[in-house]
């Protein structure tokens, strides 16, 4: 098999689709996520600009302000919007000072309003601020050309108005449904470990084919599975957001370290499946590639993949117990073959790629065993 390799066979295309077992999901399961947002936003918009008119002085002739301040402050996540409410408030405040500086100097001209977008984008690059880096310019310039001739109506009434939605956008966002994110990132993590297994299965598969293999499409989902990896750790970081000055987070534990540690592993795990893909794909495919997968290895090896396979997908569907007896399985299929390759003498001349493949086979193993049996 290894030594039939077709020079003139030229690699196959990356996958033409996405791959349906990682994404398709996620996501379902972010859509109502998004549609719960739309209705809050609307919810604190509709609520500031009703108590809008009712605010102190000047600030009541102003009332457009209070559902844009709403909006602003309407996040996916209740930190989120308490983090980002403030650093608009803080960016608006600084805006409306650098504004004040020069309208007390005379009224507004080109030459004013240009200093003032200078200093505004300098000062929006001020560290830590954040969102209310934009509003710094924002702010300063309504102040120059809206407020007019009454800019410290105008500075009040925008302050006081933003200031309003701000907590009117924080309060909807922590009393009606505060979302947490937890069912995608354990979703999200089940999948890939789920597709890991299936990309093992379909190595396996093709080293008991004639080359090069029939079934080709496993080659070009390397990309695939470390975009998979990364998506994964933006739902286990979005969800650990998610839970932060959140109410309903003690009446929804979980263990979102183990979620951490989880990732860790199937970020390792991915990157030896990565690993595994290239050498096989190089094997049968590289005219340039020395390696060679011998005949009397292929099968054991694909077997040996397989039990690999067979051990990432026992972790989502079968007991502690059951788990621990494949993953010993697996561990005695790989070594078998590492003692039967170190004692049989080559039948070729040209180097084999199956220690290679063996070794990532083993650091898999390790990984999965080092964590243990985890949900």
């Amino acid at each position: 098999m290894g030594n039939e390799k077709d020079a003139s066979t030229s690699p196959p295309p990356p996958a033409a689709r996405l791959w349906r077992i990682v994404t398709g999901g996620v996501a379902s399961t972010l859509l109502w996520p998004r549609l719960q947002l739309a209705m809050k936003a609307a919810l604190a918009a509709g609520i500031a600009f009703f108590i809008a008119p009712f605010m102190p002085g000047s600030a009541a002739d102003y009332p457009y302000y209070a559902p844009l301040g709403a909006l602003v402050a309407m996040y996916e996540n209740v930190s989120g919007s308490i983090r980002q409410g403030v650093q608009t408030l803080v960016g608006l405040a600084i805006g409306i000072g650098l504004a004040f500086v020069l309208v007390s100097v005379g009224d507004p001209t080109p030459l004013s309003v240009a200093i003032v977008m200078g200093f505004g984008v300098i000062l929006a690059g001020l560290p830590r601020i954040g969102s209310g880096s934009d509003w710094i310019p924002t702010a300063a310039l309504l102040v120059l050309l809206v407020g007019g001739n009454n800019p410290d109506s105008f500075s009040f009434g925008y302050l006081v108005q933003m200031g309003a939605g701000v907590a009117v956008g924080i309060l909807v966002n922590l009393l009606v449904f505060p979302p947490l994110h937890f069912h995608a990132a354990a979703l999200s993590i089940a999948e890939l470990r789920l597709a890991l297994a299936q990309q093992m299965r379909d190595m396996g598969k093709a080293l008991k084919e004639s080359w090069p293999p029939e079934h080709e499409d496993w080659s070009g989902r390397s990309e695939a599975l470390a975009g998979s990896a990364r998506s994964v750790r933006l739902a286990v970081e979005k969800a650990d957001a998610s839970r932060q000055a959140n109410p309903r987070r003690r009446l929804h534990p979980r263990d979102v370290e183990l979620d951490y540690r989880n990732l860790r592993d199937l970020e390792r795990v991915t990157f030896h499946v990565q690993d595994v893909t290239q050498v096989l794909s190089d094997v049968i495919w590289a005219g340039d590639t020395p390696f060679v997968i011998p005949d009397e290895y292929a099968v054991p090896l694909a077997d040996a993949m397989a039990a690999v396979a067979d051990v990432l997908r026992a972790i989502e569907e079968e007991s502690p117990e059951r788990q621990a007896e494949l993953a010993d399985a697996a561990s005695i299929a790989v070594k078998e073959l590492t003692a039967r390759i170190g004692a049989e003498e080559a039948t070729t001349d040209e180097p084999s790629a199956v220690e290679s493949i063996l070794l990532s086979l083993l650091r898999m193993l390790r990984v999965v065993k080092s964590g243990g049996a985890r949900t």
